[in-house]
């Protein structure tokens, strides 16, 4: 049992039949009594009902964080204290390691080895921040003499959180760790697909020390309960990540009370082979690049460019190896790739695929919906290459969010990037070669937030990460997000000691 100045919190078994909504610091069922039903998707049995939130609990749930933030005591304690329940969060989580993994594979059907990589990405989060936070200040800025101009660092207030379903854990951690340490409150609306490991975690917050109110889980529709939230008067700050024309739908409601508004969102990430690769090391990263996480990542490198004088061998090796990805049980640490979320955007998989096909493309692996033997009930499909594409195609242009790579040559530098920057997004993208010197040209002429050179890792706590275009705007897992959820008071004085009558009356 944790104890905190304002609640009492028992630590219960994370797998269970039923979960419940978390407003103020208590554990309820929708007002509605509706649930939610959440599946696995790797079998397709159902793992657990999770109450389903209405208007209603929407609106206890701001006003619950409208009170913590504006009569509470977390934004008054001094940062250090708020660090401190940051590392117990994190603590807490490093304790629970093992059970929070299996949760996270039961709620996403992903390989143990992408869950565990994701939760131990999420207890660095609470870590970082709660370093992050402490040397986060204002300024003291030049003034005329006699005067003096300082700046503070307030926390913005009560923030709507909007979370996807494809990295439930880490984009929960993301939003959620810099937010409250700053000292704002919080509303999270998790994916109703994925909200197993959200609601733990608004649990451990409860248990670490946070006091009610400040965190609240809300699981619900996106089309009711994420737009009420949008547009409540009562919300100053919306955090979201998703699909690009849910994005769009967002800004334009946030802008009615212009609330403060962050978008992480859509990807068609160009992934750039030249002849001077590693080709081993480049084939290895490109496979990450596109099928980790089965493909569902926005940054995805979905677009694989190959310099002309290397593409066989490259494609003979990178295809080799995609066909020897391993799908099955998501628990066998033997599994390479893991389930797709659900049946509609399996079914969205195989339709960008057999769209490819119709347009001319070329299947060099996969291209099928997948039954790996004992989980024939799962939502499979396989690692897949398409190659003899162009720009004008569908499967090119838009984004797939599934295990699939469209593969073209490029003649030289100032093709890779012509073609890299030629989409509507700007979220990732990768670099492989030797030449430093070319790697910084390129890296400098993408039209991207992030560029990974030699490496298949796109961000770390404490790297930035967002887009350009329309990939959205703001910079999540950083310092930067901490400005997201503050605002800057400029204080301006006069000490002199002749009286000031500027007007002259």
């Amino acid at each position: 049992m944790s104890t905190t100045q304002e609640i009492k919190v028992e630590q219960a078994a994370m797998k269970r039949d039923f979960y419940h909504l978390i407003i103020n610091g208590e554990k309820i069922k929708s007002s509605s009594d509706e649930t939610i039903k959440v599946y696995n998707p790797a079998t397709g049995e159902l793992v657990a009902e999770v109450a389903k939130a209405s208007k209603e609990d929407a609106d206890r749930a701001v006003s619950a964080a409208r009170e913590a933030f504006d009569n509470g005591k977390w934004k008054k304690y001094p940062v250090g204290r708020r660090a401190q329940v940051l590392n117990k969060i994190a603590s807490i989580m490093r304790a629970r390691f093992n059970e929070l993994v299996e949760l996270e594979i039961l709620d996403t059907g992903k390989s143990i080895h992408a869950a565990q990589g994701q939760v131990m990405q999420a207890i660095e989060d609470f870590e970082f921040y709660a370093g992050a936070i402490v040397g986060h200040r204002g300024t003291v800025n030049n003034v005329p003499e006699q005067f003096h101009n300082y700046t503070e660092k307030e926390p913005v207030g009560v923030c709507a959180q909007i979370t996807p379903w494809n990295y439930p854990m880490m984009m929960a951690a993301w939003k959620v760790a810099p937010a409250i340490a700053v000292g704002c409150s919080v509303i999270v609306k998790p994916a109703s697909l994925t909200p197993l490991t959200t609601i733990i975690l608004g649990e451990i917050c409860l248990e670490a020390g946070v006091p009610a109110g400040v965190v609240n889980i809300i699981p619900g529709s996106g089309a009711e309960v994420g737009d009420y939230l949008v547009g409540h008067p009562q919300v100053d700050k919306v955090a979201f990540t998703g699909s690009t024309p849910i994005g769009k739908d967002i800004m334009a409601k946030a802008s009615q009370s212009l609330k403060r508004v962050t978008l992480e969102l859509g990807g068609k990430s160009p992934n750039l082979v030249f002849n001077d690769a590693d080709i081993d090391a480049a084939v290895d990263g490109s496979l990450f690049g596109i099928f980790y996480n089965s493909g569902q990542s926005c940054e995805a490198r979905s677009r694989l460019y190959v310099q002309e004088d290397i593409y066989e061998e490259f494609m003979s090796k990178f295809v080799q190896k995609a066909k020897a990805i391993k799908l099955g049980d998501p628990f066998d640490k033997g599994t390479h790739m893991g389930a797709i979320i659900d049946q509609r955007q399996l079914d969205t998989i195989d339709s960008y695929v057999k769209s490819a096909v119709e347009d001319g493309a070329e299947i060099l692996a996969g291209g099928h919906v997948a039954k790996p033997e004992g989980f024939e009930n799962g939502f499979w499909y396989e690692p897949t290459v398409i190659a003899n594409v162009n720009h004008d195609m569908k499967a090119v242009k838009e984004e797939i969010f599934g295990p699939v790579v469209v593969v073209m040559k490029f003649k030289d530098e100032k093709e890779a990037i012509k073609l890299a920057n030629d989409t509507e997004y700007g979220l990732g993208s990768a670099v492989w070669t030797k030449d430093g010197a070319k790697a910084t040209r390129v890296a400098n002429g993408i039209q991207a937030g992030i560029v990974m050179v030699n490496c298949p890792f796109s961000a770390f706590p404490g790297t930035p990460f967002g887009g350009y275009k329309q990939s959205g705007f703001g910079r999540e897992l950083s310092i930067e997000s901490l400005d997201l959820y503050t605002e800057t008071k400029s204080i301006l004085s006069y000490y002199g000691s002749r009286p000031l009558n500027p007007l002259g009356v």
